[in-house]
């Protein structure tokens, strides 16, 4: 005894110190998420005339796109034309050059001793000048040197005036020919020939759209510097994107300037974080203390909302220094409707309706935007999402409920289109397809988040439980096929518990799927289980009562190790484990007192009782009464309210008497109008019909 008390200690002491550390974390998250929020600014709609005027709270600089476009397009009008000798002319010398090296032999005498191979080689450097060689003014020359552009040869020319290739330019290409190793005899007779031709210029675009395209990208970005209180947008000013991008900056500057890293910044942070905390755990206090004496669910519900902060703060954050065009849809719902609907969903409605109503002025006064229409939208969402999944049953029906979310504050935003004094705009447009893409995305994040939260968790949603019911189910099938007369039973049994859960508060969609599983066990040996037998041979009277009575229990284990197999819920376990309890096998018991001779001292009762355990939950309790009452209801040989009533009463106070309910917190209250339901729901269903006659007139 002392060992079991010091063992609940250590589990309730680890329940107190796993909700202290869930508690901190959210107190922490919390005040991370107040210390770090953005500053409020205007919003600005593109195109559209200012409605206050916006003034300059700190000294400022902002990227000014438009002094940069201004800059580039200056710098792009400074490159003048950029001409080139025309290819064909330098093919046409270079060719007839060569000609002359073969059919004239003059060469040889005036360079004795230089070989054709020389002078070859020379002609094609003297090709690599004239290729790289281009011509422009001297404005386009100064622009070209600051910016060290000069990396081929330059010459000015301003288009009309004498041609460039003066004996200067010819100079030049000696010295090149030179520095490339070509002999300086060589070199003179080559310039010498090439001196002579006729040379004309040509427009070259594609050297003057790329020396362009350089220059735009060597122009810096302009930084323009704004004092504080100077006037950024005028009321009634049309709002352009440098507007828009003046806020920005300033904004950012804002941010930078606060004091996140002083105490006293970061201790309002902590007691505002705590004094949210507080109500909220009054109001579970008071309203939910049973969901959250559950670890599991205090944690589930931490998650969520520590998932919930984490995306509202990250959209924030995104949109104010990487879009901040779409900050003015910050204020349309995604965060409030998708915490709503995962609470209802997993948790329950009243728990989704306190932390939605929370969160939406939580939210709101932090947002940096216009928090008075964050707040109305928000709360009229989340309230829509929670009323219309109540019923939730299947996954698809989330993106139906979202749908129904997006209609239902349509007329909202036409009010606050409206208060413009416009009866329709295309920011109205805009809104609605803004909510549309904010529902279908919280739709898919519920979506794909509900069954990570509910494996992480093991929380049996009723969309799960819808899953479960489906009678294609590997074990439903073949409990359909192979003990047709368990799963008939089961059936019977799953709407009897179902309508009798209903009755006091507790889940009955979970008391109808788990039931349908709770025999599987008999699938070992289904034969060996009356209801399978079909009125044929007993198999029973070849065994010893102790035998059966060993294959009769052995169907609750049977049941933990497929369920185990099949990878069921802990709760349906649960359910096949303890819907016996440590009942008597009573037929068989008696069985072996009679062949006692009636000494009930000569007979272990013992091995007559299932394993258990007891019912630890008001449903598990609820499946153990209804299959008992059930199967029992079976052999009444005159059905009415009568017998059924003293049947159920009977068999109820023998499972108070064993003290089989005495772990599953049902109270007397509850026991009673379950058991009202329980006997209105057996005399409607077990009424007798009457009898037809043979058919003997024809």
């Amino acid at each position: 005894m002392d060992k079991q008390t010091t063992a609940q200690r250590k589990t309730t002491l680890g329940k107190k110190r796993g909700r202290l550390l869930l508690i901190g974390l959210l107190v922490i998250t919390l005040a991370t998420f107040f210390h770090f929020r953005e500053e409020k600014v205007e919003f600005l709609e593109l195109g559209s005339p200012a409605k206050h005027y916006v003034i300059a709270l700190v000294d400022f600089s902002f990227l000014d796109k438009q002094a940069t476009v201004f800059l580039k397009q200056e710098a792009r009008s400074s490159i003048g034309t950029i001409y080139s000798l025309a290819n064909a002319e330098i093919g046409d010398a270079l060719f007839h050059f060569e000609q002359f090296l073969v059919n004239d032999s003059s060469w040889r005498t005036a360079l004795p001793g230089v070989t054709f191979s020389q002078l070859y080689e020379g002609m094609n450097e003297v090709k690599t000048f004239l290729l790289q060689t281009f011509f422009t003014d001297h404005k386009t020359m100064q622009q070209l040197r600051q910016l060290n552009k000069l990396k081929t040869h330059y010459y000015q020319y301003a288009g009309d005036k004498a041609h460039p290739l003066v004996p200067a330019f010819w100079h030049d290409v000696t010295d090149y020919l030179l520095r490339r190793g070509v002999d300086e005899k060589v070199a003179v007779y080559l310039v010498e020939y090439f001196s002579h031709k006729r040379w004309s210029l040509e427009i070259n675009y594609a050297k003057q759209k790329k020396l362009q395209g350089d220059i735009l990208a060597a122009i810096p970005k302009k930084f323009t510097k704004i004092l504080a209180g100077t006037p950024l947008v005028i009321q009634g000013e049309e709002v352009t994107a440098r507007h828009i991008e003046m806020v920005r900056a300033m904004n950012r500057t804002l941010n930078k300037s606060q004091h996140l890293w002083s105490i006293t910044s970061i201790l309002s942070s902590v007691f505002f974080a705590l004094i949210v905390v507080t109500i909220s755990m009054l109001y579970f206090s008071l309203n939910q203390r049973k969901t959250f004496d559950i670890l599991k669910n205090t944690a589930l519900y931490v998650v969520i909302i520590l998932v919930t902060l984490v995306l509202a703060r990250s959209a924030e954050v995104i949109g104010f220094h990487y879009s901040f065009p779409l900050v003015k849809y910050l204020k349309y719902p995604l965060f409030i409707p998708f915490v709503s609907i995962l609470l209802a969903v997993l948790l329950n409605v009243e728990i989704a309706f306190f932390s939605a109503a929370l969160l939406s002025i939580i939210l709101a006064l932090d947002s940096a935007g216009d928090y008075s229409r964050f707040l109305v939208i928000n709360f009229l969402s989340g309230t829509l999402a929670l009323y219309f999944s109540r019923n939730l049953r299947r996954r698809r029906q989330v993106f139906g409920v979202c749908a129904k979310v997006g209609l239902g504050i349509l007329p909202v935003l036409y009010v606050y289109q409206l208060a413009t004094g416009e009866f329709w705009s295309d920011f109205f447009v805009s809104d609605v397809l803004v909510v549309g893409l904010f529902m279908i995305t919280t739709a898919i994040l519920i979506v794909g988040l509900l069954p990570i939260l509910e494996a992480a968790f093991q929380v049996m949603t009723d969309i799960t439980l819808m899953e479960y019911m489906d009678p294609n189910n590997e074990l439903l099938h073949r409990l359909s096929l192979e003990a047709p007369g368990t799963y008939q039973h089961c059936l019977v049994v799953g709407s009897l518990a179902e309508r009798a859960a209903q009755s006091i508060g507790a889940n009955g969609l979970f008391c109808r799927v788990a039931t349908l599983y709770h025999d599987i066990g008999k699938l070992a040996n289904p034969h060996y289980f009356t209801e399978n037998q079909m009125g044929g041979f007993n198999i029973h009277q070849l065994l010893t009562p102790i035998e059966s009575t060993q294959v009769i229990v052995a169907h609750v284990k049977e049941g933990e190790i497929l369920a185990k197999k099949h990878g069921l819920p802990q709760s349906f376990i649960d359910v096949i484990l303890e819907h016996h309890g440590t009942t008597l096998v009573y037929y068989f018991y008696c069985k072996q007192v009679e062949l006692a001779s009636g000494d009930v001292e000569n007979v272990d009762e013992i091995q007559f009782r299932y394993p258990g355990p007891k019912p630890r939950s008001k449903e598990s309790a609820i499946i153990m009464l209804c299959d008992t009452i059930e199967a029992a209801s079976r052999s009444l040989e005159e059905v009415n309210e009568e017998t059924i009533t003293e049947l159920v009463d009977r068999l109820i106070g023998e499972k108070l008497d064993e003290g089989q309910l005495n772990d599953c917190q049902l109270t007397f209250e509850e026991l009673g109008i379950m058991k009202n339901t329980v006997i209105r729901t057996l005399a409607i269903t077990r009424h007798l019909r009457i009898k037809y006659p043979e058919k003997r007139y024809t």
